[in-house]
């Protein structure tokens, strides 16, 4: 909840507001959404953000967050007016290129209108300074995101928009950027992003962190953990950095922790190729704290120690999902599917079912205990989820992996990995679609015929005739 103030500070921040905001926008004002189809107000049209600049303070104590935002972006359009993503929190001031800009607020749209209208093209820098009590936001099917309090700290999940809870920006995965992240919090605590550690320094009873990540990342994906943590680092084999940041409650069951995550991504560049970022890791809090996973870039977030094949679905989506992003949220089976099917490959090498027994068991019903799990699978195709609510339904993890589990039946083994090898490397660092997705498989083997596959299993209604 927001701290209240005197009547004669909101009285004034009011007064403020109006003059900041004053005018209409007119001429040619980017989109106030990307025309997502579950997310119609997610991200915004007329730029492309190429690197985020957050400089953040909070204070567990009082729940206040404060921060400067500074986005450089492109012009895709002439821009009269633009759009950024942010729910809840107080804005005190923007400029574009320096200057003094207008703005107003519209449920999660601040809308910027520049001093002089911005050409098609052009590169330019936004700041946004800020403040408030940052929210938690509570997705359509009952999780939540956005900025999580934690018994000594913070955690900020983003998937799928939970990010406009803590910072502006162009919030759709669509429009991937780098980032620098300096966050300063009370002497004693941590904080842990994204990326590579860039520094640290403290003063005055306050340490601020700062992280650098150098890949492009969608918004989703970006975090930022305060809190308690023992840090641990170390390297692969192959030299690359493991840093693994554990609440020091769960400091025993995440001891081996760093030598899973090296095991599992020499096994995981065997299937899927070279790792595409320049560190890995983890972040363990409690349980209590979160009660999920999340995928967050180069350094997945886990609710207590991950065991084995929880690890190899967050870290397969590095490639899956983080590298090769979706163009929409109706492509969320592209990360999901992959995820789940890398799990099932795992178990396969390592002793378990085999991938065709996990397949056989959820298409004759008896995967799950109960009958309605069962069942849950055949709700609806994983190409088309219904609604915002079905994005992370089990259609989209088990007969997405179901749906990859045909193709390699139908390519072969040696065909499967070079297939799932060459759409990541396709498409790394960027986007792709469903659409994209089987036009690479059909040109990958152009001599099978792989309508069936699309028409029952990717886009077909209920569960096919033949397994």
């Amino acid at each position: 909840m927001r701290i209240p103030r005197p009547l004669a500070v909101v009285t004034a921040a009011a007064v403020a507001s109006l003059v900041a905001c004053g005018g209409g926008v007119h001429g040619t004002p980017g989109g106030s959404g990307a025309r997502d189809p579950y997310f119609p107000k997610a991200g915004n049209g007329g730029y492309d953000v190429g690197h985020y600049a957050l400089d953040l303070a909070y204070d567990p104590g009082t729940h206040q967050l404060s921060g400067t935002a500074t986005i450089t972006a492109r012009a895709t359009q002439d821009l009269s007016a633009f759009n950024l993503d942010l729910k809840g929190l107080d804005v005190q001031k923007v400029t574009v290129e320096g200057r003094g800009a207008r703005f107003n607020r519209a449920g999660q749209e601040l809308t910027v209108r520049p001093p002089v209208e911005l050409h098609d093209g052009r590169t330019f820098r936004v700041a946004v300074r800020y403040s408030g009590t940052p929210v938690t936001i509570t997705d359509p099917d009952g999780s939540e995101e956005g900025w999580l309090r934690t018994a000594d700290g913070a955690l900020a999940l983003g998937q799928p928009t939970g990010s406009m809870a803590w910072f502006p920006g162009n919030h759709h995965p669509s429009d991937k950027a780098t980032y620098d992240l300096a966050v300063t919090v009370p002497q004693g605590l941590g904080a842990v992003s994204n990326g590579e550690p860039a520094g640290e320094r403290t003063a005055r009873g306050r340490t601020t962190y700062t992280w650098r990540t150098n890949e492009p990342m969608a918004s989703y994906l970006a975090t930022v953990a305060i809190g308690e943590w023992d840090v641990h680092r170390s390297a692969t084999r192959d030299g690359l950095p493991v840093y693994t940041a554990v609440d020091p409650g769960q400091a025993q069951a995440s001891r081996k922790l760093p030598d899973t995550i090296a095991e599992v991504l020499t096994w995981a560049q065997e299937q899927f190729g070279p790792y595409p970022f320049s560190s890995t890791g983890a972040i363990v809090d409690r349980p209590e704290d979160a009660d999920y996973a999340l995928e967050t870039q180069n350094r997945p977030v886990f609710a207590g120690a991950p065991d084995t094949v929880l690890l190899v679905h967050e870290l397969a989506h590095q490639w899956y999902g983080n590298s090769v992003s979706p163009k929409t949220w109706r492509d969320m089976w592209l990360n999901e599917g992959f995820a789940t099917y890398a799990e099932w490959l795992w178990q396969e090498d390592h002793g378990g079912d085999t991938a065709q027994e996990t397949f056989d068991a959820l298409y004759a019903g008896h995967y799950y205990d109960g009958e309605d799990a069962n069942d849950s699978v055949w709700a609806f195709p994983p190409a088309d989820p219904p609604d915002a609510a079905h994005i992370s339904a089990s259609p989209v993890y088990q007969r997405g992996a179901m749906v990859l589990h045909k193709i390699r039946r139908t390519v072969g083994d040696d065909g499967f990995r070079t297939l799932m090898r060459g759409w990541a490397s396709a498409h790394r660092h960027g986007n792709a679609d469903t659409e994209d997705f089987t036009a690479y498989v059909e040109r990958t083997a152009p001599d099978e015929d792989f309508s069936a596959i699309w028409e029952d299993w990717l886009y077909g209604e209920g569960r096919p005739d033949r397994p």
